[in-house]
């Protein structure tokens, strides 16, 4: 054996102490391994790199990983925060964060961070619930001094609990005190009885200590008072010991980049959602970005001055249930949050020696009132306020949690719940609504025959507007069930149908499954030679090239227009088609052509403008030629615009205007066309407003101008004419009015809004 001087002594000894602090602290980490698996990763892959060899360059190197992810951390927290993101949390189920009340604290119990272990920390540990029975269990394990890995569901554990008299004292008085505080405070509600019950039990405990004249040697040893060992003896300071720049393996840092952004991702979705579950379990609002801020700052500093991130708590067994108390006891304000700091930091600088003089009972009843509160807020308080498919999901991860284990609870919480949502979408009706055509007329001006007559036939239009997702889950089924409704048995019979017209406007998506049903629905109608029309989206959207891509659109007897009134005005022109060949008149696909002639007009154009609301008596409307100006105008002449003082009204002989609605929103605008045979702008002249459209010629028009000063002219010189003139123009205008409030309500969803902005028709 080789010799060695007293100084290579001391430095083995010195060398052998760092590599017992290195294992100890490799042994504290899988003990909480459960609780921060990222870090555990992080000090073993660390301690793998570096060796066993160089035990002070693995502690620097790995306190420096700690303080590096509470940087990224903080920073990362406080831009999410400055970019108001913290608000999209608010759309996670409440009943989810309700099932596992209070549970996100007890972090899985794996080995390594594998993929499916990320999966499962990032599904749970943002949940708050269902664990008021799991305190209630680590209460019994905290109480009885024994490792929670022990206490199981055996025979084993009974005789441990209901047969030792020293270990049933040592559970059951502190569970008595928690039912004796839940009884005070059922009964009185001031926020200082919580504090001061916890201040009494201690002074209790040693005022019968020292009556009794107890050792506390004796009492730590039999599981009454918590045994620190020789932490409790260590400084405060201590801990900044170990930081030695000089010895860190930056290169190791670097390896471990991948594992400390997969920690700030876990770190991202960790706090956004126990914030609005603390919210929930107080019921209180609570800014989410203002808190990402301040979580910020705080890590930010943490990381600084070389500490984890501040939350970490919020992954022990106590961490959040701590919050509910401070503000449950009025702890809600800046002064209650500053005497907390420091109080915190008095008892960083006295360290973990008072922790020794605490007695186990007091903890013990407060993880028992915690969990009892927790139970009842999950089971009792809820079961009105959620559906029973919700109650069950609550129910079957406490059951679960308690009778297993916690990940085992949550993956069964995880199973039923997409078991219920997939019930429940399925349970949906994404048909909205079904009409027929009769009662969704286009945006259209017509002659009082031809609408008439798209009124009648029209009823063959059958309308059918979906809403939400459309997919497999959202009972796409119902929805081809339905069509399949129309087309075979009595309805049919007794309606059949000429053109389908499906709304997909108040469609969020069409998943491949949904795309592939709509394949199969064409395929219904084109054997009943039905005309399919969608409508409510483009071809570029994203239900568009789902649809696309199973080539429904492209195939004969399937049209797509933008808006639904687009759609109704082609389907009413295919009516017309129809109804003109039948009479061997030549037609266009918007207005009938009647041959124009000078010499009949414009009596012609009044006939076919008035002739379904009155008898057009040529002897009384002889004079009214010299009362009216004849003018043609080109295509894209712009007749006037929203805002012009009126100067009269329009009659169509052909052509085609356009009139363009301009609201108070800019997304609310409204076109409307009007053809041969109708007015323009009767109602603002004849009340002598000003206009309310902008009107423009979509085609070369031939036009009958009723100026305001021929209008006053009529009156006194033709009174009878003027009085049987402008109730026909009244007649048309009101039934003109109400036709454009229905085509504005069946083609937008805030049609509600169109209707009480609209006083009048130009």
């Amino acid at each position: 054996m080789a010799y060695q001087t007293p100084k290579d002594t001391q430095k083995s000894r010195n060398e052998e102490r760092r590599r017992e602090e290195v294992k100890m602290m490799m042994i504290s980490k899988q003990k909480r391994e459960k609780k921060a698996p990222f870090f555990h990763v992080l000090a073993m892959s660390i301690a793998n790199q570096i060796g066993e060899d160089d035990p002070r360059a693995i502690i620097a190197t790995t306190l420096v990983a700690y303080a590096l992810s509470s940087i990224l951390t903080g920073l990362t927290f406080f831009f999410l925060g400055a970019l108001k993101l913290g608000v999209v949390v608010g759309f996670f189920p409440r009943h989810i964060l309700v099932g596992y009340v209070k549970n996100l604290q007890i972090c899985g119990r794996v080995p390594m961070v594998s993929w499916d272990t990320f999966v499962l920390i990032f599904c749970f540990d943002r949940c708050i619930g269902g664990v008021g029975a799991f305190l209630i269990k680590t209460g019994l394990t905290v109480s009885m001094r024994i490792p929670d890995d022990d206490f199981n569901l055996s025979w084993d554990t009974f005789q441990l609990m209901f047969l030792d008299r020293h270990n049933l004292l040592l559970w059951t008085l502190p569970l008595a005190l928690a039912i004796l505080l839940r009884v005070i405070t059922h009964k009185y509600h001031h926020q200082l009885i919580f504090p001061a019950y916890f201040i009494f039990i201690p002074v209790v405990f040693y005022v019968v200590v020292f009556a009794a004249g107890l050792d506390l040697e004796g009492l730590r040893k039999t599981g009454w008072i918590f045994d620190m060992g020789a932490a409790a003896h260590e400084p405060w300071y201590k801990f900044w010991s170990y930081f030695d720049f000089g010895l860190v393996r930056y290169s190791s840092l670097w390896s471990m980049l991948p594992t400390q952004f997969t920690l700030l991702f876990f770190n991202i979705l960790h706090l956004p959602l126990n914030v609005p579950a603390l919210a929930v379990s107080l019921n209180i609002d609570i800014d989410t970005n203002q808190e990402l801020i301040a979580h910020g700052y705080s890590n930010l500093l943490s990381g600084i001055f070389g500490f984890v991130y501040v939350f970490l708590d919020s992954i022990s067994q106590l961490g959040p249930l701590s919050d509910t108390i401070f503000y449950r006891v009025g702890g809600d304000n800046r002064i209650a949050g500053f005497l907390l700091a420091v109080a915190t930091a008095a008892l960083l600088i006295m360290g973990t020696g008072p922790i020794a003089f605490i007695p186990v009972l007091v903890v013990g009843a407060l993880i028992y009132v915690l969990g009892i509160d927790l139970v009842k807020e999950a089971l009792w308080d809820n079961r009105h306020h959620v559906t029973w498919s919700e109650y069950i999901t609550i129910v079957s991860i406490m059951v679960c949690m308690t009778v297993w284990d916690f990940v085992i609870g949550v993956l069964f919480g995880i199973i039923v719940c997409c078991f219920f949502f997939v019930v429940q979408n399925s349970q949906l009706r994404s048909v909205r609504a079904m009409y027929t055509g009769d009662l969704a007329v286009s945006a259209v001006r017509r002659p009082s025959l031809q609408r008439a007559y798209i009124c009648e036939v029209s009823k063959q239009t059958t309308i059918l507007r979906l809403q939400g997702g459309v997919s497999i889950f959202r009972t796409i089924a119902y929805v081809e069930e339905t069509i399949r409704n129309l087309l075979e048995g009595p309805y049919w019979l007794h309606q059949p149908i000429q053109f389908l017209m499906l709304d997909l406007s108040l469609i969020a998506g069409v998943d491949m499954s949904s795309a592939e049903a709509f394949v199969r629905i064409q395929r219904l109608l084109a054997a009943k030679r039905v005309t399919l029309v969608f409508c409510g989206f483009t071809i570029d959207s994203p239900i568009g090239k789902a649809l696309r891509s199973v080539e429904v659109l492209r195939t004969h007897g399937v049209e797509l227009f933008l808006t639904f009134n687009d759609a109704m005005e082609w389907t009413e022109n295919a009516y017309l088609h129809a109804w003109f060949r039948s009479q061997k008149i030549e037609t266009s696909a918007t207005f009938l052509k009647t041959g124009p002639n000078v010499k009949s007009e414009p009596i012609n154009t009044l006939t076919k403008a008035f002739s379904s609301y009155g008898n057009i008596d040529p002897t009384l409307f002889g004079p009214i030629g010299k009362y009216l100006q004849r003018i043609s105008i080109p295509a894209g002449y712009v007749l006037w615009k929203q805002g012009d003082p009126s100067t009269g009204l329009y009659i169509i002989e052909s052509g085609v205007l356009r009139a363009m609605y301009e609201f108070e929103s800019p997304t609310q605008r409204f076109e409307e066309s009007m053809v041969a045979g109708t007015l323009a702008g009767e109602m603002s002249a004849l009340s002598d407003s000003p206009r309310n459209a902008t009107v423009i010629a979509e085609q070369p028009c031939i036009l009958w101008k009723f100026s305001n000063e021929d209008i006053q002219r009529l009156q006194m010189e033709e009174p009878e004419l003027a009085r049987v003139f402008i109730q026909l123009i009244l007649k048309a205008a009101k039934l003109d009015y109400d036709i454009l409030l229905s085509a504005i309500a069946s083609s937008n969803k805030n049609a509600f809004a169109y209707k009480f902005v609209l006083p009048h028709v130009m």
